[in-house]
């Protein structure tokens, strides 16, 4: 009985982490969309990374817990409409942060750690200033400048050439420049180019921007490049993508190099041997901040041997040998003048404290997370009191923090200044939406409206989930119009989009008529939709809004099975309990057992796989391409690394296995195609042996890749 009661209390406890890491989640990717996309930060930084950091701590000791679609898996945000697109050569990364002397020396403890290093090899890293701007990517051919592309989300960005040739900072053409060069760097506004912006832009009724980094990227995203060409924007270069040949063989040498053909390069960059004198330069640099002239968020640490750089590779989002070292957070105490609750596409009731705007760091906040109603109370799920969320009340003076990109958090409470009467909150059991219960199962901390598709708030977020950029992007259908169109009932299901035209857009005479359209709209929507009868397999899973399938996972899964008929027939046999499929969905690298079994119930539970099969009616699913590297002879492969490595490190082994196109898994299936066997391999080997599956071991594994 004992141990029954110890295993209910450690499911108890998974859940309950399970649940933090979901809400940590669903608000650090709306901060990612306010930021990188619409150049709108509702918070600041230092409220940002603390999310972030405590989504990457969890994961870190929960790895079965973490999600493929985590914003710690992704980069910036999809591109915004009005420009063209640009695929990058190489994709855009963002950096893993630090936040004290510990953290960066676990950083470069890791960097030994997988290249095999012993804890007294020195490695040297360059220290740079982090400016707080707008990453661009440069690229040049024959030495001439012919294309310039925002970050966007990393794979994709905006084609914003014509503007960045108004750059002064931004060379045109480059001596001695390799045939193809794609220089990256951050376009700036300096403060007192800011000052004078704004006052003009006072002076003549036009909008006023509420720091520098928003007036850089509002200026370099016009659609018309006059207008950036009479904004002050300025240009720091620091590294490059595609490249023909190398610049140099260490970071510090190619930086210079860059200075050399004309670009402006940070002069406080510098080389450091070791940790203390990282942080030295690190305190060097945070002392100057104020009188710099420009924004900056922190130092940017990267191990200066590139050769050392191309071993250590990337992870999904961030190359493993770079890392940001942030400043601290910046703080401002307001009224907290009302608590709101609002609910999301998966049900879940997310309170939202409305403050009286304060400025914080450049920023102007109006809005901060609570989290959920135990933040609210003062008290962790199990009932015990907890540093941060004081009992917070209606009328109460917080403080809060903010650090760039997400919803500011509320540090602190003010007691002494809690106006009289002011009652404790109350957490509604009832949905505000649509009146059904909101339950919160034991361990979660996350109360949920149980309504489902009834539930008109849960259904219209589902909506415009559907719509947006990662998903259908039916240009014309944003979110506005499907909340008008839901609200009338025209539409309730994705289906109802593909079948507007035949219901209400006879003659386009109801369409049109409506406030806001007219028979060009109309026509052009309707043209918008029947664009989007044919999708990726990647697009279609993610647009159905699939609890913990976001953009990653589902781009995992359409690798995978290539098909959705494949992918049905599994996740069927899966909700049938037959083992055999199960372990195909768990053992995809990346895709763990919670995505698993949200992928399962949603695709086999009645109303959610009745509005698939509809929708099915009017789309016709594109199958994945594999994009196969036919050089390399494990490409398209399956491999599994088991035992214990000597020439390399499993994470050595694994990148270098994925970079020549195989996928590696966790476990042994009739899948596998090889299992690299190091010392001590145990079980996996056995399994791999009574499947007949390919067994080599690691010298036979380095001939084999060392071939490639």
């Amino acid at each position: 009985m004992a141990k029954d009661r110890n295993r209910e209390g450690q499911g108890a406890e998974i859940e309950t982490i399970r649940a933090e890491m979901a809400d940590l989640a669903q608000r650090l990717a709306a901060a990612n969309t306010a930021y990188h996309r619409d150049d709108a930060p509702e918070i600041s930084d230092a409220d940002y990374d603390a999310l972030k950091q405590r989504l990457i701590a969890l994961e870190s000791l929960h790895p079965d817990l973490a999600q493929p679609d985590s914003p710690t898996a992704q980069v910036g945000a999809a591109p915004a409409e009005g420009f063209s697109k640009v695929t990058h050569a190489r994709r855009m990364l963002s950096l893993g942060n630090a936040f004290s002397r510990d953290d960066v020396a676990d950083f470069l403890d890791r960097v030994r750690s997988y290249l095999g290093l012993s804890a007294e090899t020195p490695v040297a890293c360059t220290a740079e200033p982090k400016i707080d701007g707008l990453s661009l990517s440069l690229r040049y051919e024959g030495g001439r400048l012919v294309q310039a592309a925002t970050r966007g989300d990393g794979t994709m960005g905006e084609n914003v050439t014509a503007n960045a040739r108004t750059i002064a900072d931004i060379p045109q053409t480059l001596p001695d420049a390799p045939e193809i060069l794609e220089v990256r760097g951050e376009v700036y506004m300096s403060h007192a180019d800011f000052a004078t912006l704004n006052a003009r832009q006072a002076e003549s009724g036009g909008k006023t921007f509420a720091n520098p980094r928003n007036a850089a990227a509002g200026s370099l995203r016009q659609l018309d490049a006059q207008i950036t060409a009479a904004r002050p924007l300025r240009f720091f270069a620091y590294a490059w993508g595609e490249i023909s040949a190398p610049l140099a063989a260490s970071q510090m040498q190619a930086v210079a190099r860059l200075g050399e053909m004309g670009f402006q390069i940070n002069p406080l960059m510098q080389l450091c041997p070791d940790l203390d004198s990282l942080i030295a330069t690190w305190e060097a640099i945070e002392r100057q901040r104020a009188t710099l002239g420009y924004d900056i968020d922190g130092v940017v640490y990267k191990v200066d041997d590139l050769a050392l750089q191309a071993r250590l590779g990337t992870r999904s989002t961030t190359p493993r040998w770079a890392i940001a070292h942030k400043f601290p957070a910046q703080t401002a105490w307001t009224r907290l003048e009302r608590i709101e609750i609002q609910v999301g596409r998966t049900g879940a009731l997310s309170p939202v404290a409305r403050l009286h705007p304060v400025t914080v760091g450049g920023v102007v906040v109006s809005n901060a997370t609570l989290h959920n109603e135990d933040y609210i109370a003062g008290r962790d799920s199990s009932g015990a009191s907890i540093r941060e969320g004081r009992d917070i009340r209606e009328g109460d003076w917080v403080k809060i923090y903010r650090a760039g990109d997400v919803i500011p958090k509320i540090a602190d409470v003010d007691p002494t200044r809690r106006p009289d009467g002011a009652q404790r909150f109350v957490f509604p059991d009832k949905c505000p939406e649509c009146g059904s219960d909101a339950i919160r199962d034991e361990g979660d901390s996350v109360r949920r409206c149980t309504g489902g598709l009834i539930c008109p708030a849960q259904a219209v977020e589902k909506l415009k989930h559907f719509v947006s950029r990662a998903a259908f992007d039916i240009d014309g259908l944003g979110a506005k119009q499907v909340e008008s169109f839901f609200a009338d009932n025209w539409i309730r299901e994705p289906a109802d989009i593909f079948r507007l035209e035949e219901r209400y857009g006879s003659g386009l005479q109801q369409l049109r008529n409506r406030e806001g359209w007219g028979p060009k709209s109309a026509a052009n929507l309707f043209a918008a939709i029947d664009d989007k009868r044919r999708i990726p397999l990647a697009r279609f899973l993610f647009a159905l809004g699939i609890r913990h399938v976001g953009e990653a996972a589902a781009q995992l899964l359409a690798r995978h099975f290539t098909t959705w008929a494949a992918l049905l027939e599994t996740v069927e046999a899966a909700q049938a309990l037959e083992e055999p499929a199960w372990e195909t969905l768990v053992s995809i690298d990346g895709i763990g057992a919670t995505t698993a079994r949200s992928l399962v119930v949603s695709l086999t539970h009645s109303a959610d796989r009745q509005a698939v099969d509809n929708l099915l009616k009017y789309v016709e699913i594109l199958p994945e391409e594999r994009r196969i590297d036919t050089d390399s002879p494990i490409a398209g492969m399956t491999l599994v690394f088991t035992g214990t490595l000597e020439r390399m490190t499993r994470a050595e082994a694994k990148a270098r296995a994925e970079a020549l196109g195989a996928r590696v898994s966790g476990s042994v299936s009739a899948r596998t195609d090889i299992l690299v066997a190091g010392l001590g391999a145990g079980s996996k080997a056995k399994k791999a042996a009574d499947l007949g599956v390919r067994v080599i071991d690691e010298d036979a594994w380095i001939a084999l890749v060392e071939g490639a």
